[in-house]
């Protein structure tokens, strides 16, 4: 069974711990030996060890009670109010502790009364809140970068799964957009050229196999995208006669670049879409790709007619858009022109990334 994040964190927060105050503990140790006898220093562990048990009480009441339920309220009086009568608390247990628990071990002195523990405050401040002050300071300061560093980490996780749903959400988007036009195309084929049905029907067949397996992945080769582009093109090409559609294409591979699947592929039914599908004259579609191993780059260049088209809106171009920010972050270009009735698109994008 997996462990689950809080049990990895809890994990992870007592092998800390643990390093932490055994290294304090070690620290505190050597820098007393050799300042006193045999005798004393093993008195002095003593008092070394009962300081050290409060000093990770003391801090680790600060830091996951108070601290979590004052400061990450922003109640910034009443965290400090509590700080102060804690550290007196803590502070009284430990001297309470050292007097009638630790000293007795070692030591037969007359204890103090209970009135001193509580009203001395000097020696409270300078023998005990102090220490536990310089160890719980520490420990808070680490604690806070470990929990900066996790909620970074933790954003960051969470910004990528909010990304990845959002580009699965513009698949889903596209692919019911793809298959419409698709299907319009194959019913009207049915209609006006029944004998070339099935053809266009086993074209469909493939371009949905790609859009099913290979669409759902990260990346795709620039030859496999090439491929399915020629079935759509040919499977589109059966609603035309050749005077009423002109495709050119240049194609120069040097190299076996990658990309987001689809992403070519939308930009040439939306050449079709907006170019063939609403210009009654002859329309040209003039597809250009080169690969190096630097970089691929993709032109595509269509004919329109003088009436408005929605072209640069399209639902095809949002997602184009959406999908290389996602991939690429800023190292690609998307130019997009209109002139002289050409609607030219042209993508930049690195030979690998990821």
């Amino acid at each position: 069974m997996m462990k689950t994040l809080s049990e990895i964190q809890i994990r992870q927060n007592l092998y800390f711990q643990l390093l932490f105050w055994t290294a304090l503990f070690l620290f505190g140790t050597v820098r007393m030996y050799g300042e006193y006898n045999v005798d004393t220093f093993k008195g002095m562990i003593i008092y070394n060890f009962c300081h050290w048990i409060f000093q990770i009480a003391g801090a680790n009441f600060i830091y996951f009670v108070l601290i979590r339920h004052f400061f990450d309220r922003k109640k910034y009086i009443e965290l400090i109010l509590s700080i102060l009568l804690s550290l007196y608390i803590i502070s009284v247990i430990n001297r309470f502790f050292i007097v009638y628990v630790a000293e007795p071990l070692f030591i037969n002195e007359l204890k103090n009364s209970p009135f001193d523990i509580f009203t001395d405050i000097p020696y409270l401040l300078l023998h005990y809140t102090f220490p536990i002050i310089s160890g719980t300071f520490i420990f808070i300061s680490i604690m806070f970068i470990i929990r900066y560093k996790d909620e970074k980490e933790r954003t960051i996780k969470l910004q990528k799964e909010k990304t990845e749903l959002e580009l699965q959400s513009l698949k889903s988007q596209l692919n019911p957009h793809f298959l419409f036009n698709t299907l319009n195309n194959i019913y009207s084929l049915s209609i006006s050229h029944s004998d070339k049905t099935s053809q266009s029907i086993s074209q469909l067949s493939d371009i949905l196999d790609y859009i099913l397996y290979k669409g759902q992945k990260k990346w795709v080769q620039v030859s496999d995208e090439l491929d399915i582009i020629d079935q759509y093109i040919a499977l589109e090409s059966l609603r035309y006669h050749d005077e009423r559609l002109k495709i050119q294409k240049y194609i120069t591979i040097h190299s076996p670049n990658t990309i987001p699947p689809l992403l070519y592929l939308t930009l040439v039914e939306n050449a079709f879409k907006h170019g063939a599908g609403k210009n009654s004259e002859t329309t040209e579609i003039r597809i250009e790709i080169k690969t190096n191993q630097q970089h691929s780059v993709f032109t595509i260049e269509n004919t329109f007619s003088d009436h408005p088209t929605n072209h640069e809106k399209g639902i095809g171009l949002q997602n184009i858009q959406r999908q290389l920010e996602y991939h690429y972050q800023e190292n690609f270009t998307f130019r997009i022109s209109k002139e002289n009735n050409i609607f030219k698109v042209e993508i930049t994008t690195p030979s690998h990334y990821d």
